[in-house]
């Protein structure tokens, strides 16, 4: 198939036209009506600064179902313990730029330039972005951000700079979500990380129907 080339209107094809490999189309703007229209369409924005802009529809998704997620015994004692202090919707600008610094394996450079930045940031003050950061003696050690949609969340970054900080992070993401009532968490491509949280793939047909609940 091919790749489709954005104009200034507001729109895109739909998701089912996207190449094999996810692509569905270039170019655009990331302003917060057009994240907004992608993102509830099951689309995302996935470049490296400098680039044109991708936009991406994988079929299959990979998900992280909230009721089936099931901590580890380490994890919940961890928990239990308060070593950490948790904020929601915190230092969100802090948070986002400490995902961009965090060297990845197999990752050359970042995803999250300043274009990125700037347009979550905006999309956080508009209540569609929702943040979650872990801190130690009130030093930032983890977190994570993404968009928030009636029964999806769609996970974009996380980080941690000390032990167990992304994995409470993501325990408070799961109890987050069960009290909002979102069903998945949308990991949109596998990672190591997911497949640790139970992380496993949808078709894209199963997953819209997440979406338009």
């Amino acid at each position: 198939m091919s790749v489709f080339l954005l104009d200034n209107s507001l729109s895109f094809p739909h998701p089912s036209l996207a190449c094999e490999d996810g692509l569905l189309a270039v170019g655009g703007d990331l302003s917060p009506k057009r994240l907004i229209l992608a993102y509830s369409n099951g689309i995302f924005p996935w470049f490296e600064q400098g680039e044109e802009i991708f936009w991406w529809a994988p079929n299959p998704r990979y998900i992280v179902e909230i009721e089936t997620y099931k901590p580890s015994k380490n994890l919940l004692k961890l928990i239990k313990n308060d070593k950490f202090t948790v904020k929601f919707n915190v230092d969100f600008e802090r948070i986002i730029e400490n995902c961009a610094k965090i060297s990845r394996k197999d990752q050359v450079g970042t995803w999250i330039g300043n274009d990125m930045i700037k347009a979550y940031s905006e999309l956080h003050k508009l209540g569609f972005v929702m943040c979650i950061g872990v801190y130690y003696y009130n030093e930032l050690v983890g977190g994570l951000y993404g968009v928030e949609l009636k029964q999806v969340f769609c996970g974009e970054s996380m980080f941690h700079t000390m032990s167990d900080a992304g994995n409470v992070a993501f325990y408070y993401l799961i109890e987050y979500c069960k009290q909002k009532d979102i069903k998945i968490i949308d990991a949109q491509m596998e990672t190591e990380n997911m497949r640790k949280y139970g992380g496993h793939y949808i078709s894209f047909d199963e997953y819209q129907k997440y979406l338009f609940s």
